[in-house]
């Protein structure tokens, strides 16, 4: 007589980051992280790289990164590991994440009544071994900016440690004239394409749905 078949424990799903934005964005689609592995990579762009080469490879690092972090605990065995890296680009110059005022000054002035393209890499290991990455790149357009709205903009403080100096959620949203592709991409986190590649290597992505209302 055999006896009843031992359900398989769920997966976990690490995230190799501890921003509040991918956060609540994976919350919003009902994905809540089991760990958070932030990691620590040098984001300096090498010689004559490209904005999209460096959102790749920096995503791919911070995965590389949590794996090996992950390995020392053995409750992570089997884990999915996400990760995901954004960088503002004005043409093929890279724009800082921002960490001082002259930093964010000279952000917004570049970005003043202009396009720029925001590029969000987004990398996924597997428990099979396998790694996935995507790519998601919007066109977004501020409108000119007066003075008087750079200076009180900078005077916020939310420009601190953002990619190109400003966050799209928040007041720097009233300086977009459009934006063409990924909104939640440029917030941190594609979220149609990272759902799609979690679901495409099975990681349950509907479970926690159930009793939202």
């Amino acid at each position: 007589m055999t006896g009843t078949p031992k359900s398989l424990p769920e997966p976990k799903l690490l995230l190799a980051s501890a921003s509040p934005r991918r956060l609540q964005l994976l919350a919003q689609a009902g994905i809540e992280p089991d760990s958070l592995l932030p990691t620590s990579v040098d984001e300096t762009p090498l010689r004559n790289e490209l904005p999209r080469s460096l959102a790749k490879r920096l995503a791919r690092s911070k995965a590389d990164a949590a794996r090996a972090m992950a390995a020392r605990t053995p409750e992570f065995a089997g884990a999915y590991i996400l990760s995901a890296d954004t960088v503002v680009a004005v043409g093929r110059r890279i724009l800082p994440k921002a960490e001082f005022h002259d930093q964010a000054a000279e952000c917004l002035m570049l970005l003043s009544g202009r396009s720029h393209r925001v590029y969000t890499a987004i990398c996924l290991l597997t428990p099979k071994g396998a790694i996935r990455q995507r790519l998601i790149e919007t066109k977004v357009r501020f409108k000119r900016l007066s003075r008087e709205e750079m200076d009180t903009y900078l005077g916020s403080g939310e420009w601190r440690d953002k990619a190109g100096g400003y966050a799209i959620q928040g007041l720097a949203g009233t300086f977009v004239v459009r934006l063409v592709g990924s909104y939640s991409s440029v917030v941190g986190l594609p979220l149609y394409e990272t759902v799609t590649m979690l679901e495409g290597e099975g990681f349950p992505t509907r479970k926690g749905w159930l009793g939202l209302a």
